[in-house]
């Protein structure tokens, strides 16, 4: 399952960003999604999350109101608004499919990932 990762950019403190991860039809009916994050020399950090019936989300608390996930069933597609960022909000974001239907903190209970997407943000 290949999924296509975009909208990153370089920005100014303060700017927003939208990221869009498109999942293959049947992947994206079924299960979980989420957004992590990753800098050099760290492990890869849970951003936000969505099940798969778009009831429940789930943030970091350090982009708790600032940034908003959600899903449109009829682009197939995950969306990540970024507001107010941050220069520590600098990263390559991932989104990646959940094993089930709900999601988790941990990278090791996703099945797949996309190619991540660079988000650089100036001071």
């Amino acid at each position: 399952v290949q999924l296509q990762a975009s909208g990153g950019g370089l920005v100014q403190a303060g700017d927003s960003l939208r990221l869009s991860c498109v999942v293959p039809g049947r992947t994206f009916s079924n299960y979980g999604i989420s957004w992590f994050r990753q800098t050099p020399g760290k492990d890869r950090e849970f951003v936000a999350g969505i099940n798969r019936s778009a009831v429940r989300k789930y943030y970091a608390d350090s982009v708790q109101g600032r940034f908003t996930i959600s899903r449109d069933r009829d682009r197939n597609t995950v969306y990540l608004q970024m507001n107010a960022l941050k220069p520590e909000d600098t990263a390559v974001y991932y989104c990646a499919v959940s094993r089930g239907t709900g999601v988790t903190m941990s990278p090791r209970e996703y099945y797949f990932w996309g190619q991540g997407t660079q988000v650089t943000v100036s001071s």
